[in-house]
């Protein structure tokens, strides 16, 4: 179906129009959207027949925002006292005992609490860090995720997250909400052929996030890279969050995070890592020079104290923190 014979919406006289963050903008515009794409952007703009009109005369118009880190599910566990003032390793080990009781009808509705919360605040598309798949539980996680983004007409592309690493084998979360690997690996492959959908405008695709490096194993990180680029899809993680785990990482692997992840073939331009504040000047070149994305969380790292990823020279052979 071409563009003018697809469902129509003339946003009339916008007050402003920002395309970008490097435009000057535009005042007194008329933006012409038909399916999927805006068409034209100018003034007076001809209405088409049937197509649905909205006064945007006291409107700033902007592209929908992109949410690129979030863990719904989250939402259902926020302002706990116990915790609020906990280090994030604390934190997690507290939560990941109300955490590891979640089931379908929590994914699901927290999902629409949080998609909710995204679209009124003028976000149009976000991915989701799900990682908990709690033992016994079998409800579809991605396809009940789908549907609650279909109800609010969301653009989402979740990740199929996982833990193999449980407090047994020297991790963070308890052992029944971690999976082994081979069950981590089959299910990743069916969410991508159930609900992975490669066109560049789709309204749903996947992404493959082991969770971090305190929760997997080395050979599940790699053979998650492997998979998700034999199917085209992107990766995600939790790396250098804080200082913690720069030094799990150096106790349990003898590295840092980017090292792990270059030898874990987790590491490229279809890679984007959440947080990214211990990185020194090194890694970040090295990040630079491979393409990869870090999507940054700054409530999440104000509310730890961490700050902001601005590099760091080494002092004594190891990072400094990023600064505020």
């Amino acid at each position: 179906m071409s563009p003018d014979q697809q469902p129509s919406i003339l946003l009339r006289d916008c007050f402003f129009i920002q395309p970008s963050s490097d435009s000057e903008g535009i005042r007194g515009a008329d933006i012409l959207v038909q399916g999927d794409t805006i068409t034209r952007i100018g003034r007076a703009l001809p209405r088409p027949a049937g197509a649905r009109l909205i006064d945007c005369s006291h409107h700033v118009v902007v592209p929908g925002f992109v949410n690129t880190h979030h863990h719904f599910f989250q939402t259902l566990t926020r302002n706990l006292p116990a915790v609020q003032n906990a280090k994030l390793f604390d934190w997690l080990v507290y939560l990941y005992e109300i955490w590891k009781r979640i089931d379908g009808e929590a994914i699901f509705w927290s999902s629409q609490l949080a998609m909710g919360e995204l679209l009124k605040t003028g976000c149009t598309c976000s991915t989701d860090h799900l990682y908990l798949y709690p033992r016994g539980v079998h409800d579809d996680f991605p396809g009940l995720q789908f549907q609650a983004a279909e109800k609010l007409g969301m653009r989402f592309s979740p990740s199929r997250g996982s833990m193999s690493r449980g407090r047994k084998d020297g991790g963070l979360p308890p052992d029944s909400v971690v999976q082994d690997e081979q069950t981590i690996l089959a299910d990743s492959e069916r969410a991508i052929t159930a609900y992975h959908d490669p066109a560049p405008r789709a309204m749903r695709k996947i992404v493959l996030a082991p969770c971090s490096p305190f929760s997997v194993s080395e050979n599940l990180m790699m053979e998650s890279a492997r998979l998700a680029r034999r199917h085209g899809v992107r990766l995600h993680t939790h790396l250098a969050e804080t200082s913690d785990e720069e030094e799990y990482c150096l106790t349990h692997y003898g590295v840092r995070p980017v090292e792990l992840m270059d030898r874990c073939e987790f590491i490229g331009p279809d890679v984007f890592y959440a947080h990214g504040i211990f990185f020194d000047d090194d890694e970040l070149k090295a990040l630079k020079a491979h393409g990869v994305n870090v999507a940054h969380c700054p409530t999440s790292n104000m509310r730890l104290g961490s700050c902001s990823c601005r590099g760091s020279g080494r002092a004594a052979g190891r990072s400094g923190p990023g600064r505020c």
